[in-house]
């Protein structure tokens, strides 16, 4: 029972003693009187706990033991390693670091349990094994200190695999105290903005990004093995193009010009293509001045590839493969849980084109759909809001997003979408007014976005012309002409399929995330000094 439960009973009950009758807010108000004296207790209880182990550093450091001057310790072992090979290491002396999580102090025999990247196993520490000076050290180590131990690997008579030790070092000295380990950290802002306890004290936090990194190992090995090229291209650049977003702005001193930071990595990679590297790829950070939801970070990690003389069907079959083999390789099946349902990559992708996917959940036909006027005047019966500047395509692109995308859970690419929402795009040679592009959705998210890339310099200054005339009617996100890519595609870029990937929104599928936040290590948050 809680502190302020009890003096509220007591109080209750001297009423009664007293023939009182009992106020409600005098009540609430013993109740919010005890919370605080419990609050103040509680930070008292904690700031003797810190000075504790401050006190205990500085003893070792005047004994000549200051852990922080330990420079590397051998590692030989870690858990998992000698728990899956136990018969061939009982009896063999390893050597093992990590945090211990949990001490158990017995007279003149402890344990202790150390985490290390692959888990936690259990350490026998017996004053007669480390000598009574180690032995009346370790006793003094605070959960939270990082340690080495070297000792035999055996069984104890309850089965558990353990490290007898004979020798303890202490290597890192904790001076704060980590999370109550049963309950473990779970609120969530403190778990993203102090990622580091997060994966301390929650190991299915630390198994999501061990999977994340596989997952881009994975991706890297399968593209390599196809004869793509990894590059690197600017982060910094004078025009940020390549994508429908606003991007952040700085200025670079030693040029005095204003820059950008870059929201794509389209513009660079084509101009490659045009060099002749025929395939090449890269995976980094992109950044977009947008807000903040479970599908969103202003900074995230996107894939763009290019593969020269293939087209948008080429890229649908190259994502479809990727995406099952690297389902396969790091969860071992392409059925993958993801909340409530089961995700299968395993099965042919749907394709649609994004008018079909619209007359299928709206009944409504944009193919006979004359012009934007008759396009608005169904918007309008729908009550979907548009500005006076949108077109048809526009409005055809609204009507998905409002009516398509939240039935598209299991793998689907929507094809051929409005040229007007396309700037970059080839259009389809039998119907001018759509282009070769697709997006892949899995739980209703947008997992990729790819064309036929325009390589056709006299329509993309067209197209570069009716973006800039959406920016002047106040469109944020529309790009301008960048005019050295023009000039690379005048030299000439071969037919060309390229795509973009947003890796977190595929990590967060593979590792059954609900938000992006969940696979970045370091999402961006609020500073809390506002």
């Amino acid at each position: 029972m809680r502190k302020q439960e009890v003096v509220l009973m007591r109080v209750s009950a001297d009423k009664f003693k007293t023939g009182t009758a009992v106020n409600c807010s005098d009540m609430e108000g013993k109740m919010a009187e005890a919370q605080n004296q419990e609050k103040g207790q509680q930070v008292q209880d904690i700031n003797q706990l810190l000075k504790v182990r401050r006190e205990k550093l500085a003893a070792l450091q005047e004994a000549g033991k200051d852990p922080f001057q330990i420079t590397k310790y051998d590692v030989t072992h870690h858990s998992q390693e000698i728990k899956d090979n136990f018969d061939a290491l009982e009896g063999k002396m390893v050597s093992i670091a990590g945090r211990v999580m949990s001490k158990r102090v017995m007279g003149k025999a402890s344990f202790c349990n150390v985490q290390d990247l692959q888990g936690n196993i259990q350490s026998y520490v017996a004053r007669d094994s480390i000598g009574e000076e180690s032995y009346a050290d370790f006793k003094k180590y605070d959960v939270g200190d990082i340690v080495g131990i070297e000792g035999e690997v055996f069984k104890t008579k309850t089965g558990e695999i353990s490290v007898h030790a004979s020798k303890v070092t202490l290597l890192s000295k904790s001076l704060q105290i980590l999370p109550e380990k049963y309950h473990g950290l779970v609120n969530t802002d403190i778990r993203y903005r102090q990622r580091y306890t997060d994966l301390i004290m929650n190991e299915e936090v630390k198994k999501t990004f061990v999977m994340r990194s596989k997952i881009i190992s994975s991706i890297r090995r399968y593209l390599d093995g196809l004869g793509f090229l990894e590059v690197e291209t600017p982060m910094l650049v004078s025009n940020a193009g390549g994508a429908s977003a606003r991007p952040f702005e700085t200025h670079y001193n030693a040029l005095d010009e204003d820059v950008k930071l870059r929201i794509s990595l389209e513009l660079y990679l084509k101009r490659l293509i045009v060099g002749g590297l025929e395939r090449v790829y890269e995976i980094g950070r992109v950044f977009r001045n947008e807000g903040l939801d479970t599908r969103h970070n202003p900074e995230f990690t996107l894939m763009e590839l290019y593969q020269a003389y293939t087209d948008y069907n080429g890229m649908m079959d190259l994502t479809e493969n990727m995406f099952r083999h690297v389902a396969q390789e790091v969860c071992g099946t392409t059925v993958v849980p993801y909340g409530d349902v089961e995700i299968d990559l395993g099965k042919p992708f749907e394709r649609i084109t994004m008018v079909e996917a619209v007359k299928k959940y709206t009944g409504i036909d944009f193919d006979q759909v004359p012009d934007t006027e008759a396009a608005k005047k169904l918007a309008d019966e729908k009550n979907v809001h548009y500005e006076e500047r949108h077109t048809k395509g526009d409005i055809i692109n609204m009507f998905f997003e409002e009516f398509v995308e939240e039935h598209l859970v299991q793998p689907t690419f929507v094809m051929d979408h409005p040229v007007e929402i396309s700037p970059l795009t080839k259009r389809k040679p039998d119907k001018p007014d759509y282009v070769e592009r697709f997006e892949l959705f899995i739980t209703a998210r947008e997992m990729c976005n790819a064309y036929s890339e325009l390589n056709d310099p006299i329509d993309q200054r067209e197209r570069f012309k009716a973006q800039e005339a959406a920016l002047a009617a106040g469109d944020e996100e529309a790009n301008t002409t960048d005019e050295d890519f023009m000039n690379a595609l005048e030299i000439g870029m071969p037919p060309t399929g390229g795509i973009g990937y947003g890796i977190d929104r595929l990590v967060m599928l593979l590792t059954n995330s609900p938000a992006i936040r969940d696979v970045l290590l370091f999402p961006t948050m609020k500073s809390l000094e506002k």
